[in-house]
């Protein structure tokens, strides 16, 4: 492997955009998260709702902090290290982008002021109608992510004359076939990974023996939504898997570790693919089933790496093991949310210490099964950055290997330092605790409202402030 300024340039972007991307995923499911609690919050008076908002709030400001700051740098690697690829494909993607900041951005922009600082200056009414505009704005910023990242994975709607792309139909290239399967997976991951977060700070805070209420409004919260989203995440990445079979066969071949397209695929749970020799090392599959997943049939075949052009063809151990990972992880999340489930059913949740333990440390969860898909789905459509349009070796700018090097080891340097200060104080936010947080200047109750209301369909879900009663109340 040469090591030159291309390579490093694909090592810089890769790094920068790993810090990245957790940060927006987070403040996506965060966001609606908060949203939920003002909503609810403002139906039933409960005060433990409002300061659950105030508490995650503070952390919904850091990581979004963080996460434009680490944007920022993105956009500026377009230019520095990917001029080329800004050339010949920026009258598609640089309007896309542009809508994601015009819309999105703004939106979130005008209103993240409210949110974060008008818990008392505005009317409860307009504090909670400016949490749902900031998550619909996260929702809408990553509507265009996708949508411009979807179309680098099968460019439609476009011409290219001389080497540029030229939009020809706006409607084709926004809604790319491939994008509103990956923009439902990208969202629901958001979601997934925000609720386990919660998960885990209601299970440290109920290890520890300390604010009990809030801990367990967290708990029952987040089992509800991982009990129901985790299992709608797996049917829509199955989805996902036969779109990906239809649009993107060496990415699938990739995914697969598929070889030989003259048989059926089996389903390969663990191997190591020898790239040089065309195979796979110590492998266990199942035969035949990947075919019956991707296609319907044990007996189907589909287009394997050999029918790929050795040029044409994505690297396969990434993509293979960030697969498997991924779908680990799922799996593990379906389970566990599940048995939390049940044990809530029981009426158990809160007294089930080894759960309760292994969820604390749950919260990794969803960053890695997001990080491993997006190293899946960006690193399955190489050696191409817009499929069919520009390959990633002509995309680079004409800077030196040294000029690269230096600034991949700032840039290091940098994000250790910046963002291990961000975590640490995320850490201590979540240590400090809900009811730790200073709330004299909260507002009255929204409205009057009697112990019946209080007690609704709201408070019979999470809680009706007496934490000996662990199980969802039935409705007179």
């Amino acid at each position: 492997m040469t090591i030159d300024a291309f390579l490093l340039s694909r090592i810089q972007f890769a790094f920068t955009i790993s810090f990245h991307i957790v940060f927006p995923a987070f403040t996506i499911g965060l966001s609606a998260y908060i949203a939920t609690l003002l909503g609810l919050w403002l139906k039933t008076g409960d005060q433990k709702f409002h300061l659950l908002a105030r508490f995650w709030t503070k952390i919904f400001a850091v990581s979004f902090a963080m996460g434009v700051v680490s944007g920022i740098v993105l956009s500026y690697q377009f230019g520095t290290n990917w001029s080329r690829f800004s050339l010949v494909v920026g009258n598609v993607i640089g309007p896309l982008i542009g809508y994601e900041v015009l819309t999105a951005f703004f939106l979130e922009a005008s209103f993240l002021g409210v949110m974060l600082f008008g818990w008392k200056r505005v009317p409860p009414w307009l504090h909670c109608l400016s949490a749902i505009i900031v998550a619909g704005g996260t929702a809408l910023s990553g509507f265009w992510i996708l949508s411009a990242n979807s179309w680098m994975q099968y460019p439609v709607g476009h011409e290219v004359r001389d080497g540029i792309a030229y939009p020809l139909d706006w409607m084709q290239i926004v809604f790319n076939p491939t994008f509103p399967l990956r923009y439902m997976h990208m969202m629901t991951a958001a979601y997934l990974t925000t609720a386990f977060v919660v998960l885990a700070t209601g299970a440290r805070h109920l290890i520890a023996g300390h604010r009990t209420e809030s801990a367990r409004t967290m708990v029952r919260m987040a089992i509800l939504m991982i009990a129901i989203t985790a299992p709608v995440q797996a049917l829509i990445g199955d989805f996902h898997g036969k779109q990906t079979a239809k649009y993107q066969p060496a990415k699938l071949a990739a995914i697969e570790a598929h070889w030989d397209s003259s048989k059926p695929a089996p389903l390969v749970l663990f191997a190591w693919p020898d790239e040089q020799a065309g195979l796979n090392r110590f492998e266990i599959s199942i035969p035949g089933l990947a075919s019956l997943l991707t296609h319907g049939s044990m007996d189907a075949l589909f287009p394997s790496l050999n029918d790929f052009a050795l040029e044409d063809r994505p690297p396969v151990k990434i993509p293979f093991f960030a697969f498997r990972a991924m779908v680990g992880i799922g799996v593990l999340m379906i389970g566990f949310g599940w048995l939390g489930a049940f044990l809530w059913w029981r009426g158990r949740v809160f007294e089930a210490r080894r759960w309760l333990w292994l969820a604390q440390y749950s919260w990794p969860a969803g960053f890695i099964a997001i990080l491993s898909g997006w190293f899946v789905t960006e690193v399955g459509r190489q050696p191409w950055l817009a499929t069919g349009v520009i390959r990633s070796k002509d995309a680079v700018s004409p800077i030196t290997t040294l000029e690269v090097a230096i600034s991949l080891a700032l840039f290091v340097c940098v994000y250790c330092v910046v963002f291990t200060a961000g975590i640490l104080l995320i850490n201590r936010l979540i240590d400090k605790g809900p009811d730790e947080i200073d709330d004299k200047d909260a507002p009255e109750q929204p409205s009057k409202r009697t112990l019946k209301a209080a007690q609704g369909p709201a408070s019979a879900l999470f809680g009706n402030g007496h934490p000996g009663d662990d199980r969802i109340q039935p409705q007179s």
